[in-house]
């Protein structure tokens, strides 16, 4: 809670400096370029902060973590599993995040119709409104107390973790566990294991944590390709617009269908889809959902391949529209809505999964770690954008679209393979731990 208090001022801070160098006055004395790069890098600092700890406080606000029979009006009695109140949390959380997107639209209207510090005041004020009412209901959260950074105790863990794993190999004397394989190089970080342990501040249950943590870490390292799909709504989305008939919108509005297609989509999945496959006995696990996710992001992107394909092929500007004293091609944007619900619904499926994920397998003690890891994998993906700069631009963005398909299809199906043993493993243990959790109650 007060990290992201902390964070937000800094976020807020940001948003006072690109507002105000945005002025014209500002930018008649030359602030507006350094202006706006201290606002990047302070906003950038205050989002860190606030998302990889807003999602997990979120979670935290349901307490119970064994299932119980509710009673409806109806007098039907229903059983109340935490797994799917989380997974229902999660969908829930993403929905209000959306709806605060749609603010884009009143701020791309600012910005046509009266200046860009104006479009940066409005969210400026709204976030700073939205804080106080946060702050107002500190009495009210169920907040967790703090533990203090662990990212130099891990560090110090898997270090010895691997130093124990190299000595016992050249010794040959590696440990098996009950299933006579042998365990993990993190487990020879054990106190129990080592020879020597006075120097670990950290006992075996630490250990066995941070080998959770790496473990639910791994499922991550497919996202930077599925957020390259997903920054494509803020860029080459727009630009492809740009070269459409829009009927007199700005073309920086349409990727606003993204956000509303959620909110409307997210109901109808947590309260009919989901539903119904649990009705039909069949359980879509986070990797099965994420897999889902991906595979809609790489329809997504063929898609909007096969729409640029339309745009360079109708007249009057073919290839080069935009492009000087050129207009746009008469050919409608509203062939790209279908490009947008594709995105939309891949978010529903991979994003608010991860974020589910990221939660729900990190250990207490480093569940903000695990929500950070998984946002930088956000990071991962802008990253990967600057190498197709090259071919974002006329006419090459067929190719560009088409390329992004493929490596996301391609991430797919690797994804798939290296993880849909996951799904069966995390049921098998919500299972045992369901079955010790009666065993207790029973003495």
């Amino acid at each position: 809670y007060k990290t992201i208090l902390l964070f937000s001022l800094v976020y807020i801070l940001g948003n006072l400096v690109l507002t105000l160098t945005a002025l014209p006055v500002s930018i008649r004395a030359g602030g507006a370029l350094p202006g706006m790069i201290i606002a990047m890098i302070t906003i950038g600092l205050g989002t860190g902060g606030i998302k990889a700890n807003v999602s997990p406080m979120v979670a935290e606000q349901y307490s119970r973590f064994r299932p119980f029979v509710r009673k409806l009006k109806s007098g039907k009695e229903v059983l109340v599993d935490r797994e799917l109140t989380i997974q229902s949390i999660f969908s829930w959380f993403y929905w209000a995040i959306n709806v605060g997107g749609l603010s884009a639209i009143a701020t791309t209207e600012l910005e046509a119709n009266v200046d860009f510090w104006a479009a940066y005041l409005l969210p400026t004020l709204m976030f700073v409104a939205c804080i106080f009412v946060f702050w107002l209901g500190r009495s009210r959260y169920i907040l967790s107390k703090p533990t203090g950074s662990i990212v130099v105790k891990a560090y110090r863990t898997g270090r010895a973790g691997l130093r124990n794993y190299r000595l016992a190999k050249k010794e040959n004397r590696l440990v098996m566990n009950e299933n006579g394989k042998k365990v993990s190089w993190i487990d020879y970080a054990k106190p129990s294991l080592a020879t020597d342990s006075s120097s670990m501040d950290w006992d075996d249950r630490f250990v066995d944590e941070l080998r959770t943590a790496i473990r639910s870490c791994k499922i991550f390292l497919c996202y930077p390709i599925f957020w390259l799909c997903y920054g494509q709504i803020s860029n080459n989305l727009i630009s492809q617009s740009g070269q459409m008939n829009t009927g007199g919108v700005p073309n920086d509005i349409m990727q606003n269908i993204d956000p509303l297609c959620i909110i409307i989509l997210i109901p109808i999945f947590d309260l009919l889809i989901y539903p119904g496959f649990r009705r039909c006995g069949l359980e879509l696990r986070p990797v099965t959902r994420i897999t889902i996710g991906f595979l809609v992001a790489a329809l997504a992107m063929a898609y909007a391949a096969i729409i640029q394909h339309l745009v360079y092929t109708t007249g009057p500007y073919y290839t080069h529209p935009g492009e000087g004293e050129n207009g746009f091609n008469d050919i409608s944007a509203g062939l790209q809505v279908p490009a947008y619900i594709l995105i939309a619904i891949a978010e529903i499926f991979a994003s608010v999964t991860g974020l589910e994920y990221a939660y729900k397998q990190a250990p207490e003690s480093m569940k903000s770690i695990v929500m950070s890891i998984f946002l930088f994998t956000n990071a991962g993906g802008s990253i990967l954008a600057f190498c197709f700069n090259s071919i974002a631009v006329n006419p090459h963005l067929v190719k560009n679209f088409a390329i992004v398909s493929g490596l996301m299809g391609a991430f797919t199906v690797l994804f798939f393979v290296c993880f849909r043993h996951y799904d069966q493993r995390d049921a098998e243990e919500i299972m045992d731990k369901t079955m010790f959790e009666k065993q207790t109650d029973q003495y």
